[in-house]
Parts: structure tokens; sequence; C-alpha cells
């Protein structure tokens, strides 16, 4: 089997557990294959938590999670320095926190304060933690989903915009259809009876090397100059608004960073190896430009006195810049 053919297998194991997000089940695949983090945002009980366990469950990865509370510290995911003594001797030693997994799971992240959330965006960002004057690396494999609740906002600490930068993509979740919701009826019915079918083979977990190989070939997929001049063309267009119409100008408090640039350029490109192609076209960044830049503007104060989203804000910036 391909590698190709063992992320696609990946997939579909995930989408047999997760009824009716299958575009939350690919931009997970995504966010893995780009070396990213992502930040989930949906009602109660939309498989937030399902998702990210159900891809950790099918990858030979250490699957870790943090319930983030107001009374959580830092070294309760970082880890922290711990005093042994033997034979009449002591010492400290590391005792390294959930934060050195390879699939990691921030449930409700805006429940706990600032620093709780400084330490793990760290982790994040830098790829390691430093603690007592040492530093200590991930692993090699390193993916932390964080998840937020919008409707619960008493005795919570939301991400100020700079941390919500550190995301690759910033994913909601909605309700699924009318048949997907009976379809998970069945499913969760199945799963909690108490008669098992002894002939259901249990599959072979996709190995951290195909994971690998697939961003060794993903790095090889061709993106044209013109391509390119797009993805800049949609991100100055978040800072520089004036340039298109008075309207959006009076939308756009702060436009993105150039690490919405790079996450086009990545997740454009994961998303064309996805679709069996061999280069980056368009319709790869429109499908995943809500996802990577909506967390990356400020709307105005008019903006949101209007109820103007920065979903609605992307949608006018796509229709305005040009198509190479």
């Amino acid at each position: 089997m391909t590698v190709y053919d063992q992320i696609l297998d990946l997939k579909a194991r995930m989408q047999r557990s997760i009824i009716g997000q299958e575009e939350v089940v690919e931009r997970l695949i995504i966010g893995l294959l780009a070396d990213g983090n992502l930040l989930v945002e949906g009602l109660p009980g939309l498989a937030k938590t399902r998702a990210i366990k159900s891809l950790a469950a099918n990858l030979a990865a250490d699957f870790s999670r943090i319930q983030f509370t107001p009374d959580l510290l830092p070294a309760d995911v970082t880890g922290t320095e711990i005093y042994y003594s033997a034979g009449g001797k002591g010492q400290f030693r590391f005792q390294p926190g959930p934060i050195f997994g390879n699939i990691i799971l921030a449930d409700e992240i805006n429940r706990a304060p600032a620093k709780v959330q400084a330490a793990l965006l760290e982790a994040m960002e830098e790829r390691q933690v430093t603690v007592a004057g040492t530093t200590h690396k991930m692993p090699d494999l390193f993916m932390v989903m964080a998840t937020q609740n919008p409707i619960e906002q008493e005795g919570t600490y939301p991400l100020p915009e700079a941390q919500m930068d550190r995301f690759l993509m910033h994913v909601m979740i909605g309700y699924g259809t009318e048949e997907a919701e009976g379809q998970i009826i069945r499913l969760v019915r199945g799963e909690s009876s108490p008669v098992k079918s002894t002939k259901k083979k249990k599959e072979t977990p996709v190995s951290q090397k195909a994971i690998f190989d697939a961003r060794k070939e993903i790095a090889k997929i061709h993106s044209t100059e013109a391509i390119e001049t797009y993805i800049v063309d949609l991100v100055f267009a978040t800072r520089f608004p004036e340039r298109y119409s008075d309207e959006l100008a009076g939308w756009i408090e702060v436009g993105a960073s150039p690490r919405g640039a790079i996450g086009l350029d990545k997740c454009a490109r994961v998303h064309a190896w996805l679709r069996g192609n061999d280069y980056v076209s368009p319709d790869d960044i429109r499908a995943i430009v809500h996802n990577v830049l909506r967390h990356r503007l400020i709307p105005s104060y008019e903006a949101n006195a209007d109820g103007i989203t920065p979903d609605h804000i992307i949608k006018e910036i796509v229709a305005k810049v040009a198509v190479p």
C-alpha cells in the first residue's frame, strides 16, 4: 500500500466513527500532514474530542488529553522537576507532563488562565519546553488540537489575537444533517451494545513513518509564481482592504500576519496532494482560506456592531481578489 493510500485509509477510518463531519476529519488530516496545530470551535456534543481521539487511535502514536480548568498550572502541562532519594543520595529529575505526546488534545483551552495558555502555545511554536534551565524537545510527530466552546463565556479566558495566530487553522464545527443524526444514534448504540462482533478484524494503526513520507511527497507539490501571487494578494487584501472597497476597509481593524500566507501555502499543498494532484490550483487555496485566515483577522467595531463575521469578510475578499 502506497503512502497516499495509507493516508486515504486513515481518513476513511475516521469518517466511519465521526459521522456527518467530513470537513472536520479532512482538516485534521491536513493539520497533521502540514505539521501544524488546530483550534476547533463548536457547540457541545459535536464530536470535537471524539475526532482527535479517533485520529490518535488509528495512528501508531501516543495520545494525551489535557482538561483545561481555571486552577491548572503551567507545570501540569509541561511537567516539573521531582526530587528523588535513593541510597542516601537525592537528585532532581524531570517528570514530563502530558504535553510530551504525539497527539495532544487541549480540551476547552479558554478555561485556563494566561500562564497555562502561554506554556502550551510555547510548546506548539518552539516544539520544546524549558524547565529549571533545561530544554526538553517535543517528539518529531507532534500536533495539538485545542477546543473551545463558543456559548459558555463565564469563567473563561479568551485567547489573545497574537496567540490565536499560532494555530495553523481555526476549524468551526456545525450540526450535521438529519440522516447523519440517525447514523450517529445507530453507531453509538452499536458501540455500547454488550454483544460485540467477534469477526471484526482489528485494523493496524498507520505508522508515523507514513506521515513523514507523506510530508516529503507534499513538499514536492508544484506551486507556480501565479499561485504564490494569489496567496499574497489574499493576505494583503486583509491588510490594505481600501484597495478593493471602502466597505471592506470599514470592516477590518487588523489584517493577517505573514503566518497567514505561510499557512495558506502549506495547507493548499496538502489539499492538492489529498486530491491526487501534483500542483496547487486556486481551488485548493479557496477550499482552506476560511480555516487559515478566520482567526487572524480582527474585525472593526463597526463590523462587530453590524454582525459582520470574519467568514463574511473573507468571502468578500475572495470575491474581489483576481484569480490567476
